[in-house]
């Protein structure tokens, strides 16, 4: 049992220091009048595993791989207990000379970083949804208020909103009927969204409301001198705009809190109506990027609710995602697909994750990048959508700088209440220079 003890300790302090531990036992060759030597050799950085030799091997073994210098600097500064209690010219990196032709590394880089690891992805989720859950129980019993107004699209944001919901009300005890459901179909809403987001309110037993927002949203047109032909921006947040106000209105009506279903990636790239979808009363996803949505929707519907709730929930999650805000198309499809229009959230949650997490530059997201969707990105399909999320995180910051409350759940947040503090005004000029050195590579 000695072994998996000193991988534990090794792990151990290699995230204690924040550093790369690098250990080689005694081999095969050595004297067996008591003790037979297993030729251990570990690898670790920052608690995490990255090589190890085979054990008991006769052969001769090299064990090799990278220390990421710059994800040690980024986390040795953000930890307050380490910068705090060590002197920072006490403990150094070697020096070490890189080559300047870019080199196959060795060490693998994980496509969906937020995304829990298979081995883990049960209790992390678990967690995960129990973070949310809390945070709301603790809102509502410091409140006092026992209704929860949610809107439900049939997407997936609003579905795991709703699944938060349901849950706190069990944990306290407080009727599921408690929680009002509004759908608010308007121009683009597809047959699809519409029955899903019904029969899942219906399945989980909370209170329906159906509002129609089409109407109300052609007398704002003629009130403002909009012609509604002209399918704008001005189109799309008018209908977000009314359903927030519907939503509003009726807390106010029924003496309830407003729970806000927009996620940590939508926020990164401001993909929400200002005043619209980006306000609410208490905001459950906040926290939670566009890639662990669909995993966590996925976790529950697998281990947390019955058959019928499970097969919609499944059907949602092939839904396309999409604000549908512009009519659908003769078949009743979606025409607004969100990832064609501001990139793939597999993408925007990778460079978001190596932005905030780990403070890397421009150059090394792109090269991780590059490795990470070696089979499913062209290298100028990676660098066309950083430039739009460079570009879009920057400019969008007004729009978190004013957020609801909402419960952290991971270890990269935007709160401007917490660990992002942003001025709305940053410039990303130098952050777009130095992409435009990889034109034409």
């Amino acid at each position: 049992g000695k072994h998996e003890y000193r991988k534990t300790l090794i792990g151990q302090q290699s995230a204690r220091c924040m550093a790369g531990y690098v250990y080689s036992g005694a081999g095969w060759g050595e004297s067996t009048t008591d003790i037979v030597f297993s030729g251990n050799a570990i690898i670790s950085e920052n608690g995490v595993q990255l090589n190890e030799a085979e054990r008991f091997s006769f052969a001769e073994q090299i064990v090799v791989t990278e220390i990421d210098i710059d994800r040690l600097r980024a986390l040795r500064t953000k930890n307050t207990s380490f910068t705090n209690y060590v002197d920072a010219n006490q403990y150094t990196f070697i020096p070490v000379d890189f080559p300047e032709k870019e080199t196959k590394i060795l060490r693998t880089v994980n496509p969906k970083p937020f995304v829990p690891k298979p081995e883990t992805a049960n209790e992390s989720f678990n967690e995960i949804f129990s973070i949310q859950v809390g945070g709301l129980a603790k809102r509502v019993m410091h409140t006092g208020i026992q209704r929860l107004i949610v809107g439900v699209s049939g997407g997936l944001d609003s579905t795991l909103a709703l699944l938060v919901c349901v849950k706190t009300c069990d944990k306290l005890n407080i009727p599921r009927g408690n929680i009002i459901g509004v759908t608010m179909p308007g121009f683009g809403t597809t047959q699809r969204t519409y029955n899903n987001a019904v029969a899942l309110m219906k399945e989980l037993g909370v209170a329906i409301r159906t509002i129609d927002i089409t109407k109300a949203c052609i007398q704002h047109f003629d009130d403002i001198a909009h012609n509604p032909d002209i399918q704008d921006i001005t189109y799309e947040n008018t209908q977000a705009r009314e359903r927030t106000q519907i939503l509003m209105d009726i807390a106010n009506q029924c003496k309830g809190l407003v729970i806000g279903t927009g996620d940590l990636s939508e926020l990164a790239l401001g993909w929400a109506t200002y005043n619209g979808d980006h306000i609410s009363m208490y905001a459950v996803n906040v926290s939670i990027p566009k890639t662990l949505v669909r995993g966590l929707v996925a976790w529950i519907a697998d281990t947390q609710l019955e058959n019928r709730v499970r097969e919609i929930l499944k059907d949602i999650l092939d839904t396309p995602i999409s604000p549908e805000l512009l009519p659908a198309d003769e078949k009743q499809q979606i025409t607004q697909a969100t990832e064609e229009i501001v990139g793939p959230y597999e993408l925007h949650d990778f460079f978001l994750y190596y932005l905030l997490r780990l403070g890397y530059s421009p150059s090394k997201i792109f090269f991780l990048a590059k490795i990470a969707f070696a089979d499913t990105y062209e290298h100028n399909t990676i660098l066309k959508w950083m430039k739009v999320f460079y570009k879009r995180f920057f400019t969008q910051q007004f729009k978190r700088s004013c957020l609801p409350d909402g419960p952290k759940v991971g270890s990269v947040n935007l709160s401007p209440r917490g660990d992002w503090r942003m001025p709305s005004d940053a410039s990303y000029a130098m952050w777009m220079n130095e992409l435009s050195d990889f034109h034409g590579f």
